[in-house]
């Protein structure tokens, strides 16, 4: 079936979104014009007058971010949306809008396309994305999505990177490690020449690492509770790695960050996967990326209280360390036990200077 650009854009997109409820995301003129109309003042989106817009973008490109061996069509269009929700929600802000634009090379049929939009439309529905326009071109050999997202977030309220302060209680809201773990899990079934194409395919440990890495759950609720109770000094979102999320806030507030390595938080079934791989967890866990959590500092005597009402949400809250004067520089804080003459054991602690590294696209 041959379809031109319009055809192509009608096929993806009509009937996902009824009109009354793109209106209540304050869309006055969506798909189909020149441009889309929003009038943010209508937004119903729960944050307080006056408001700031957010904008973020991300790309995603085939061989370089997914392969058909990593990722069904539908986990490609859920995951590129997803990747720009968590920097809305790393922020503090409520994500309202999206702009679509796909460069489609041949061997991607009008139904793949179609199951592409399939799973970004379900990311939409999940977080309240009213999907207002985009572009569509072709593409010679592989397949490019480009996403782009609107927010609001209450003016001069925004969490950002550069509000750490000396003293503060180091936080992560889930654990990490998982999305990588799932990576490693779907090319080695690749390298047995297998396909684990699904996130239900394989044991139960395998089908939770490879769920995390094809469908992120961005954090925007948790993002909304971290800006309402209004001690949180910094925020960033995990998807270049734990240690490489740590140096941003390090460098953007001008001080120094200590991680417990015994804090960090850990899946059960990332460490059982890491474990019959014969992968150290650690890896995954500081340089692995993609798992959309929340890293930030917050004021130190408000932790306790901020991880009782993350509980009460059901949201996980960890604290992972706390912040220094100085340099900026990140941390891991070891503590290796050793014997004493009186067969009593010692712990000594151990500070290793974490490179900083994640995934990076020019190195």
């Amino acid at each position: 079936m041959a379809l031109d650009e319009f055809e192509s854009i009608h096929h993806w997109t009509a009937g996902r979104q009824e009109d009354e409820w793109q209106r209540r995301r304050g869309i006055v003129a969506g798909i189909g014009d020149d441009a889309a109309v929003v009038d943010l003042a209508a937004a119903a989106d729960g944050v307080a007058e006056p408001k700031r817009l957010l904008l973020a973008v991300d790309t995603m490109v085939e061989t370089v971010h997914f392969k058909q061996s990593t990722m069904r069509d539908e986990d490609v269009g859920y995951k590129a949306l997803a990747a720009n929700i968590s920097d809305i929600a790393a922020m503090g802000g409520v994500p309202l809008h999206a702009l679509v634009s796909v460069s489609v090379p041949p061997a991607y049929t009008p139904e793949r396309m179609r199951r592409l939009y399939d799973g970004l439309y379900e990311c939409a529905e999940r977080y309240g994305v009213a999907i207002a326009g985009g572009d569509t071109t072709s593409s010679p050999e592989h397949l490019v999505v480009a996403v782009t997202v609107t927010g609001t977030v209450e003016a001069g309220r925004e969490l950002r990177r550069s509000g750490a302060k000396p003293g503060d209680a180091v936080f992560v809201t889930g654990a990490v490690g998982m999305s990588a773990a799932g990576l490693h899990a779907l090319l080695a079934e690749e390298a047995r020449g297998a396909v684990m194409a699904s996130a239900d395919a394989g044991h139960q440990e395998l089908a939770a690492v490879v769920k995390a890495h094809q469908r992120p759950n961005p954090s925007v609720r948790a993002g909304r509770l971290l800006l309402e109770r209004g001690s949180c000094h910094s925020l960033n979102d995990v998807s270049d790695g734990l240690a490489s999320e740590a140096w941003e806030i390090a460098e953007a507030s001008g001080l120094r960050l200590m991680l417990h390595e015994k804090r960090l938080p850990r899946s059960g079934s990332m460490s059982t996967y890491a474990s019959s791989a014969g992968v150290d967890p650690l890896e995954w866990m500081l340089y692995g990326g993609e798992d959309y959590v929340l890293l930030g500092t917050m004021a130190s005597e408000d932790a306790e209280a901020m991880q009782l009402a993350f509980q009460q949400e059901g949201i996980p809250f960890f604290i992972i360390g706390e912040t220094e004067a100085g340099e900026p520089d990140v941390q891991l804080i070891r503590y290796n036990q050793a014997s004493k003459g009186s067969g009593l054991l010692s712990s000594n602690e151990k500070r290793i200077n974490l490179k900083k590294r994640g995934y990076n696209h020019f190195l």
